[in-house]
């Protein structure tokens, strides 16, 4: 890094705010320089454990001259009314995934920033993932030749760890539920590897947890090359669990959490191992932000991709209300009548 770190205010105290903390201290690219939230024991807490100052109100936060930027983690349906302020307040902002609960919040933030001439940054640390990194790679070289299919599995444990009176699991702070929670992750990482989403077929389901919100959900997604994905995402397996496949003519890229990524190209007698380097996805998006604040790049997702990963999610939650097929531009051509 050969810039000064990027002085940050962190607005809401859930627990991924200390996740990007944590990570944060390891970073020179970015200094926590000040926090908030309602609760004044978060807030002092917060402010204790990564040595920042505590600002009595989220107004105070932005009218400080010290804080250069806001790294946003509060609920979904205030992403809107956060991001605006901050931009009005000429304060960046990195906004943990989905950038809103609606098309029209999105546009509305993207919007907001775009004419304060504030960076605003979207928090998809999958894609940036070592494993699929390397597949990218193959892919831009022609090992895979055409993209046939693809498939993938986002599945994690969360029976018995369900706080209802969290927004995260409700129907109104969270719509689509485990979809809209963690299957965007992988949905972003097939349109990433596999080209834009195009149309939509989803089903939803409720079959362990409590609560109003689907905890089983399943998409078969059509992308703009003709290729066809599918995804499937649980919060009610016995194990958490990730598998993302890519078919191509030529090739074939195998990745799940407990075998790591193989191979296996058109002749060859079995699959090959890919030793791929450790990484930290979080950090790089993180220190990606800063360096775009300093004028150096910009974020590989920004508001209008992270709308277009919305469209997607709100697609397939469409087609499981409606049970048809849904194009991703119609969720956002409706928003645009």
């Amino acid at each position: 890094m050969a810039f000064e770190p990027v002085r940050v205010g962190c607005l809401g105290m859930g627990w991924w705010s200390d996740v990007l903390a944590d990570v944060v201290t390891r970073s020179g690219a970015i200094r926590i320089v000040a926090c908030y939230t309602r609760s004044d024991q978060k807030r002092e807490a917060f402010a204790a454990k990564y040595g920042c100052r505590p600002a009595p109100t989220y107004e105070a936060m932005l009218e400080d001259p010290d804080v250069e930027a806001v790294i946003n983690t509060t609920p979904n349906n205030a992403h809107l009314e956060t991001t605006r302020a901050a931009a009005r307040a000429g304060k960046h902002v990195f906004l943990d995934k989905p950038i809103a609960n609606t098309v029209a919040d999105a546009r509305a933030l993207t919007d907001a920033c775009r004419a304060a001439g504030v960076v605003l940054a979207l928090g998809y640390q999958r894609r940036r993932e070592s494993h699929f990194r390397w597949i990218r790679a193959q892919i831009d070289r022609g090992m895979f030749g055409t993209l046939v299919n693809a498939e993938a599995n986002i599945s994690r444990d969360r029976l018995g760890q369900i706080d209802l009176t969290s927004w995260r699991y409700t129907a109104a702070g969270m719509p689509g539920g485990v979809m809209l929670q963690i299957g965007i992750h992988y949905t972003d990482v097939l349109e990433y590897l596999m080209g834009p989403i195009t149309a939509v077929s989803g089903r939803l389901a409720q079959l362990v947890l409590p609560g109003d919100n689907p905890d089983v959900a399943s998409l078969m997604l059509e992308h703009e090359s003709g290729a066809l994905s599918t995804l499937n995402a649980s919060y009610a397996s016995a194990s958490e669990y990730y598998l993302l496949n890519v078919y191509g003519k030529q090739a074939t890229a195998y990745y799940d959490l407990h075998q790591g990524l193989r191979v296996l190209e058109r002749g060859a007698k079995g699959a090959r191992p890919v030793a791929c380097a450790a990484s930290d996805p979080i950090a790089l998006e993180l220190d990606e932000f800063a360096a775009a604040v300093r004028g150096r790049g910009e974020p590989e997702m920004n508001g209008e991709k992270g709308t277009a990963s919305l469209a997607v999610i709100l697609a397939g939650i469409q087609s499981a209300r409606e049970g048809r097929r849904v194009e991703v531009a119609e969720v956002l051509a409706a928003v645009a009548c």
